[in-house]
């Protein structure tokens, strides 16, 4: 009888754990879910992309992205490309990996070791200065952008949504403005090739941001707009990715308060707002 008993409550605890564990991880899942995103199999190939052009701002921005590039790449057959505007010199490493003078060309080296880890095909590290780009030659990085679109010539360009930045971050918001301000002066131009079809926003989940983000967070939701794609975020290439960024492997954690493994299980999708440019061009 005592056996039994013993049985029936160990039981009883093992069911009611599991659904306070259950209970705490779609609680979780929940931080990370937005409504108005149709989940897709790959953004680009639902554009129809066969070329595609990523501007950043600093070296890692990149892991936002993972999902869209590697399966533009392995999945729709893509040429891909990235910009990467600063070496990423004035952040903080965690952990500290080399001597902080180096830390521009650690990361450097770590933004393109990642972008191969992707699948990308050409990828352009440039050295405007970390934390500076809204102080920097506008007229000049605009004129830069133009020739890698010229060069490049894709018919898909991911970007910064210019009033949030996914984070928040000036250089963000910046880089974001003039990739719009240097497709705009492209289709305004001559030649065969007048700009991509489509600007790919990546967005950062709302909810997640209004529980961890702070003030800067709730900026960023209340700037950025609503997301019509979801779509994979190939978690495995992104904890690949913190590995290459051995310089910032904690940052995840760091920002989020919760262990990496356990922000991937919970945020597994990428989010998207695209703009049409052929609907609706730029001003």
């Amino acid at each position: 009888m005592r056996r039994k008993r013993a049985l029936i409550t160990t039981g009883v605890v093992a069911g009611v754990l599991a659904l306070l564990v259950g209970g705490l991880y779609w609680a979780g899942r929940s931080l990370f879910y937005e409504p108005t995103a149709r989940g897709v199999d790959s953004v680009i190939g639902e554009l129809g992309g066969t070329r595609v052009l990523g501007v950043f701002a600093h070296p890692d921005d990149e892991q936002t992205v993972n999902g869209l590039f590697w399966r533009a790449k392995d999945r729709d057959g893509a040429y891909t490309a990235m910009i990467t505007a600063t070496r990423g010199e004035a952040g903080h490493q965690s952990p500290t990996v080399g001597r902080q003078e180096d830390l521009g060309d650690i990361r450097k080296a770590e933004a393109l070791k990642n972008s191969f880890n992707l699948g990308v095909d050409r990828h352009v590290v440039w050295d405007y200065p970390d934390g500076g780009v809204p102080e920097s030659d506008a007229d000049e990085i605009v004129e830069r952008i133009v020739e890698e679109l010229r060069l490049v010539k894709p018919d898909v360009v991911v970007a910064f949504w210019p009033e949030s930045g996914a984070t928040g971050h000036a250089d963000h918001m910046k880089m974001g403005e003039l990739t719009e301000r240097a497709i705009a002066e492209v289709a305004a131009g001559g030649g065969a090739y007048r700009g991509p079809d489509h600007i790919v926003y990546t967005i950062s989940p709302s909810k997640a941001l209004e529980a961890f983000g702070g003030e800067v967070g709730a900026r960023v939701v209340a700037n950025q707009p609503k997301p019509e794609y979801a779509m994979a975020a190939e978690v495995g290439k992104k904890h690949e990715g913190w590995t290459i960024h051995a310089s910032q492997s904690n940052f995840m954690q760091e920002s989020y308060i919760l262990p990496t493994w356990l922000i991937y299980l919970l945020w597994d999708e990428e989010f998207y707002h695209v703009r049409d440019l052929r609907a609706e061009p730029l001003p």
